[in-house]
């Protein structure tokens, strides 16, 4: 069996892997890990998990999917639609996370098993809710045995939400360097001095850090430098744990883009108006999936959701990613994630042989994109041609809903207030004209009220 069909994401692990045939996704379990396995269903642990939407589920598959000879079985786990990163999640997704995984981790132990991993892309959001979605994370727990992923969770974790929290929100860009979380002596030195007065942050992150430093990682890999631990202690570390991360919170500043709506020049007929033409056109493509680019609080995606849409809802704002993904979890819209994204840094192909983690691109191309008040910003803000714009949504979209700002809009005016109006090929007539050579213009309309137009238009790579 040929090697291309491994997962670039799923090489690590001695336990199994995951590989894809034919377009449908499998785990194959090792030999190697058929106790840890048998275990984890004789137990009840796979049911507790499954049945509170904490593990993701899987059916047995047919022995002969297995890719190479030491395969103990295949199973086939159930498909996570859109697969993010924690570099993209925003603050309260990652402390989500985090507290589910420490939740699976005391589940885990009631049933006589320990995660042997902490990782944060082990986690993905299915429902809009953190879920497992590695089968292969459990291993018997064993008396006076540390948990051996606690200095893990601390660098997936604990530690970027410290820094977030008390310093600024936007360092959890740091999770797009170090793939393995944030190393504790880094996040020791940038959390600075007063958060040695926080009990929690002392022990977990900074005298955490010491030990490492002098005793290797090797031996701080569990919670007591290698020694043992009781059960009792465990718990109470768990626990702990749990009680830091929910401490942690993070006071929304106000930002323009996060109140973009309150200073719209919109009037409620327009707005009106707009959310009926994207409804319009979202209902004659009828997509599968949708990525709202530049989603700001989600009003758009929202509609798509209202429409049983899958929808990823990207924005650079963290401020407005965290408000809509509030929303979403208050409103108990399972549909929409809401995600941190520049478009005009998109994220890239990481990890080993730049391939572990994939690009934005390597996750489409979408259905359906959505391009609503962006196209102004990428072309002024940030100076980018009609042309290259149009390229790169063909590239991640089979169709578009682009909506076309005019020069006149006093929200490109605002804009150019602050800069010279190098802009002389910023129209309507250019913006058809480079869109055309990428896409076929299915339908346009004016926005009431507004000089604005929303287009409907076909990927010609899609054709």
């Amino acid at each position: 069996m040929t090697d291309d069909l491994f997962h670039p994401a799923s090489f690590r692990d001695p336990s199994g892997h995951i590989f894809v045939r034919d377009g449908k996704i499998y785990r194959q379990v090792n030999k190697s890990y058929q106790k840890q396995y048998d275990l984890l269903l004789e137990s009840g642990l796979y049911k507790d998990l499954t049945d509170h939407k904490m593990l993701i589920p899987h059916v047995d598959a047919p022995s002969e999917p297995a890719v190479t000879d030491d395969a103990y079985l295949v199973i086939a786990p159930q498909t996570v639609p859109f697969v993010s990163y924690p570099y993209e999640w925003s603050f309260s997704q990652l402390k989500d996370a985090a507290l589910a995984t420490l939740t699976i981790q005391q589940r885990a132990l009631d049933h006589g098993m320990s995660l042997k991993d902490a990782s944060a892309y082990n986690i993905q959001f299915v429902d809009g809710k953190p879920m497992l979605i590695d089968t292969l994370s459990f291993e018997q727990y064993r008396e006076g045995q540390p948990w051996v992923a606690y200095a893990q969770f601390c660098r997936h974790f604990l530690a970027p939400l410290a820094l977030m929290a008390r310093r600024d929100v936007r360092l959890s860009a740091l999770l797009r360097v170090h793939l393995d979380g944030i190393e504790l002596d880094l996040a020791s030195r940038l959390l600075g001095l007063s958060s040695w007065l926080r009990f929690s942050l002392l022990t977990h992150i900074h005298l955490h850090a010491k030990a490492q430093k002098k005793y290797g990682d090797a031996r701080t890999s569990g919670s007591s430098g290698g020694r043992l631990m009781s059960l009792r202690s465990l718990r109470g570390l768990i626990d702990n744990l749990q009680a830091s991360v929910r401490k942690l919170n993070w006071s929304l500043p106000k930002t323009t883009w996060a109140e973009y709506y309150d200073e719209v020049n919109y009037s409620d007929d327009a707005m009106d108006d707009k959310k009926r033409l994207v409804e319009q056109y979202l209902a004659d493509l009828k997509p599968s999936f949708v990525w709202d680019l530049g989603a700001n609080v989600g009003v758009f995606s929202r509609i798509a959701a209202k429409l049983g849409i899958h929808t990823v809802a990207f924005d650079f704002d963290p401020v407005a990613v965290e408000n809509n993904y509030l929303q979403c979890r208050r409103d108990n819209i399972g549909n929409t994630l809401p995600l941190v994204l520049d478009m005009t840094n998109p994220s890239a192909a990481l990890g080993w042989a730049h391939n572990e983690r994939m690009s934005l691109a390597d996750r489409g191309p979408a259905d359906c994109v959505m391009a609503l008040a962006l196209l102004h910003h990428l072309a002024i803000s940030n100076n980018l041609p009609f042309d290259r714009i149009a390229a790169y949504l063909a590239q991640i979209g089979k169709t578009l809903i682009i909506e076309f700002v005019p020069k006149s809009d006093s929200m490109v005016q605002r804009l150019l207030s602050s800069r010279e109006d190098i802009f002389d090929g910023y129209d309507q007539v250019n913006f058809e004209k480079s869109f055309e050579s990428y896409f076929e213009v299915i339908d346009s309309k004016q926005v009431h009220e507004s000089k604005r137009t929303i287009y409907l238009m076909k990927s010609r790579e899609a054709n």
